[in-house]
């Protein structure tokens, strides 16, 4: 059983995809002693030149970790890598639990937890790879308040600032579930944008200037615009996570009882992007899903719909 009240000095990390891997490297930076482990091992072997240790067997990385860090794809994916892990966790262990799972897909992740007798935090994260690389996530975090001062460490790591929304598990997900709706409408909203003024003959740099500095400018638009001008190829959050977050956000809003046409339409638009082949580029490679091919007017030939 985890001494609650010792400093927090070590942390295995299931998933170094781009946010998991910044986020180890980011924990070794500040001294933590960090073991990483990955599906497909070769994805993690970069982190040993940063002092993190890379382990074969995900039971291995947490054996003897204070606290456990998930960063994976989906819920099934976290579930499959923490029963694998299993053989190695000692209970009282602090799972920080930060992918993208819903509140639907936490359900099973905390009756894990509670049969293990981990202290689970659910805490998903704002940011995509800069601010991951930087240390400057946002983090969303609801757990344990006793457990809150032995992560502090982890989370002054990988983050800028902790939005702690309370003692019980969820409200932290259905909180990221609210803020990447909306980042999809944005990412979706530009993306639509530039497809219709390619197809009405308009230049995307007209449009671009004619919203410059003015309320319907933004930051996060011009940072789109630009990837969707250069292809969308470089991936700083990708087309098939947030296809996966529209399906999420949609079955989670039904069972609120809540009517959402746009976010249904949104994940249908990424799953026609993701069939063209897009779904490693960023998620505003769905502007290819507004033509009948994918290569239509970028010089892309990644396939067709």
């Amino acid at each position: 059983m985890s001494d609650e009240t010792a400093p927090l000095g070590s942390v295995a990390v299931l998933g170094t995809g781009t946010m998991g891997a910044a986020m180890a490297r980011n924990l070794a930076a500040a001294g933590l002693d960090v073991r990483a482990w990955n599906r497909t091992r070769s994805r993690a072997e970069p982190l040993a030149a940063d002092g993190v240790t890379v382990a074969d067997e995900a039971a291995d990385a947490v054996r003897g970790a204070d606290a456990v860090l998930t960063v994976l794809y989906d819920g099934p994916a976290v579930l499959a890598a923490m029963r694998a892990a299993a053989p190695g966790l000692a209970g009282g262990t602090v799972w920080m639990q930060s992918s993208t799972v819903g509140p639907d897909g936490l359900v099973p992740l905390a009756g894990f937890a509670q049969e293990r007798g981990l202290r689970l935090v659910d805490a998903p994260v704002l940011g995509t790879r800069a601010p991951a690389e930087a240390g400057e996530l946002t983090v969303l975090a609801a757990g344990p308040s006793s457990v809150r001062p032995r992560l502090a460490p982890v989370l002054d790591a990988v983050g800028s600032r902790t939005l702690w929304l309370g003692e019980e598990p969820g409200a932290a997900s259905r909180l990221k579930l609210v803020v990447n709706n909306w980042v999809l409408t944005l990412v979706n909203g530009t993306a639509e944008t530039l497809a219709l003024a390619e197809g009405l003959g308009v230049a995307p740099d007209d449009f671009l200037g004619a919203v410059a500095g003015g309320p319907l400018d933004s930051p996060y638009l011009q940072a789109k615009a630009g990837l969707i001008l250069q292809g969308a190829r470089e991936a700083s959050f990708p087309l098939s996570g947030a296809r996966k977050d529209a399906e999420l956000i949609a079955r989670a809003a039904q069972a609120a009882g809540v009517r959402l046409d746009a976010t249904p339409a949104v994940a249908e638009r990424l799953r026609r992007a993701e069939a063209q082949g897009h779904g490693g580029d960023d998620a505003a490679a769905s502007f290819f899903a507004g033509f009948d091919a994918s290569d239509y007017g970028r010089g892309d030939a990644r396939g067709a719909s």
